[in-house]
């Protein structure tokens, strides 16, 4: 034997002492079977794989692993908030971005309105103007914050080319992108807001998620000239950050689709239809689509907060004697006291004499020298008519008429005075408001037309009242000096009805 062959046989033999031990030797066939088996079994895997894929894809929730969908959210919720959702507080002020549509030729005069709900060092916003002011010295009305509207005169209309640019102010108000937004209020610059009922509305909500939030008209001819489903942007409407941030992808290409449509507002409506999102409505947006005085809407408020209110200029001033302006600085001075209470209805009797009173905290009281049941003051009086047509209807709610028989009439009384009381107590005070009209001649009429001042005394509502109570329910009130009405003042206390307590005549 050579010896690069007995070389060749070492070399053999050293690497089959390498090579792992066989443990089972398995017959061919056996082996080739195994081998298929494996085969298929990684196909399978593979399958699975791909339809749990799937699923995770085109599903909201995995019934697979909720902890891995858990994590998976918080992860997605992140991208629209500084902190995660265990840790983040709850929404108040500084969250919300107020969004003002103006011009400069209407803002100079409706900026008054504005000033009056504005607070400088808490409220964040601007007015959204069509150009740059030219002259700034000696003009109240940059109190607020403004910015110009850019790039909307590109696009096609068939109405109004102000409502193209007011439509794209929540695109416009999302690109400035400011940390810490959790909400856009968008809202004309005749619109009064309360935003500390604001907090505790949208405080109810995910803001990590699409929301939608507003109100529509209280006339039903507008409602069916625009949709019943679209928040109306005079009242006033909110928008996530989720449902901004997709609508400024959108909404240049909806602003070219429905650019026939009349106003900016509806323009929002259409877009936010494209995502598939539908309007939360709340009552406490008004729009105020009515003619002549709004006292019926506002002595009778629906059991809600008040958020906002539009179109002042267009009615009558809502206190009497004063104007439009003095109007509203009077009810938000009201507001500031106790703004979840503000307008918010109580009714109580005097048996004994046959009185029924209903308060309106913070705006007016009403005195019937007769029994009239809580049901019916609930319906507004109807001392207005519908916007458009100046009919006497339909609305969106049911009204009571004004009696022609003035022993059917309320004796009406106005806050004169607000007092914010010690250990959280308020103390407000109505004039008796004397009527041009002739009176009632009765002799009941005129016991009760003594009455020149009521005095209301109340404990301050929670301020979250509105974000904790989701059903919530009228308080109850007493007269506490029924028995002797001297000095022609009556004494009103309003507190939380007992469990049993019902406001029954």
């Amino acid at each position: 034997m050579s010896r690069s062959r007995l070389e060749q046989l070492i070399s053999g033999s050293r690497l089959e002492q390498l090579k792992p031990p066989t443990l089972v030797a398995l017959p061919e066939k056996t082996k080739a079977l195994l081998v298929r088996c494996m085969r298929v079994g990684l196909i399978l895997c593979l399958i699975a794989s791909i339809a749990l894929g799937l699923c995770s894809a085109f599903s909201s929730q995995s019934h697979w692993f909720p902890l891995l969908d858990r994590n998976r959210t918080r992860s997605a919720t992140s991208i629209f908030s500084t902190t995660g959702v265990d840790s983040e507080p709850p929404t108040n002020i500084s969250h919300i971005l107020f969004s003002i549509g103006s011009s400069v030729n209407t803002w100079r005069d409706r900026s008054r309105y504005a000033e009056a709900w504005w607070d400088r060092n808490t409220t964040r916003g601007y007015v959204w103007l069509d150009a740059k002011p030219e002259n700034l010295t000696n003009v109240s009305a940059y109190y607020i914050p403004y910015r110009v509207s850019g790039n909307w005169t590109r696009f096609k209309y068939s109405h109004s080319q102000s409502a193209v640019r007011i439509a794209r102010v929540v695109v416009d108000s999302f690109n400035l992108r400011l940390p810490n937004v959790r909400w856009f209020v968008m809202g004309d610059d005749d619109t009064v807001f309360f935003p500390h009922n604001l907090v505790s509305v949208l405080s109810r909500y995910d803001h990590n998620r699409m929301y939608y939030i507003g109100g529509n008209s209280e006339s039903v001819e507008q409602d069916v000239m625009h949709a019943y489903d679209m928040a109306f942007g005079g009242g006033g409407f909110a928008i996530s950050y989720p449902l901004a941030a997709r609508l400024a992808e959108l909404m240049d290409g909806c602003l070219e689709r429905y650019y026939n449509m009349y106003g900016s507002d509806q323009r929002v409506w259409a877009c936010v239809s494209e995502t598939g999102v539908s309007l939360t409505q709340l009552g406490g947006f008004h729009q105020f689509d009515i003619r002549g005085d709004p006292y019926g809407v506002l002595a009778a408020h629906p059991l809600a907060p008040l958020l906002s209110l539009h179109h002042i200029d267009a009615l009558a001033p809502i206190f009497p004697n004063q104007t439009h302006l003095d109007s509203i600085k009077s009810l938000v001075h009201a507001y500031r006291v106790d703004p979840p209470r503000i307008l918010q209805q109580s009714v109580c009797y005097d048996r004994r004499r046959k009185w029924t009173v209903s308060i309106s905290w913070g705006y007016t009281l009403q005195l019937y020298p007769t029994m009239v049941s809580a049901l019916d003051l609930r319906r507004p009086l109807q001392t207005f008519k519908t916007w458009r047509s100046w009919a006497d209807g339909p609305f969106t709610f049911n009204t009571r008429p004004v009696s022609s028989n003035p022993c059917e009439r309320p004796i009406t009384y106005f806050l004169e005075h607000v007092k914010d009381g010690k250990s959280g107590n308020t103390l407000t005070t109505y004039k008796r408001f004397g009527h041009k009209e002739r009176e009632c001649n009765r002799t009941d009429y005129h016991h009760a037309m003594a009455m020149q001042r009521i005095v209301v005394l109340s404990r301050k509502m929670d301020p979250q009242y509105w974000t904790k109570e989701l059903a919530p329910r009228r308080q109850c009130s007493e007269i506490k000096n029924r028995a002797s009405l001297r000095g022609g003042t009556m004494m009103i206390k309003i507190r939380r009805c007992r469990p049993s307590e019902s406001i029954t005549i």
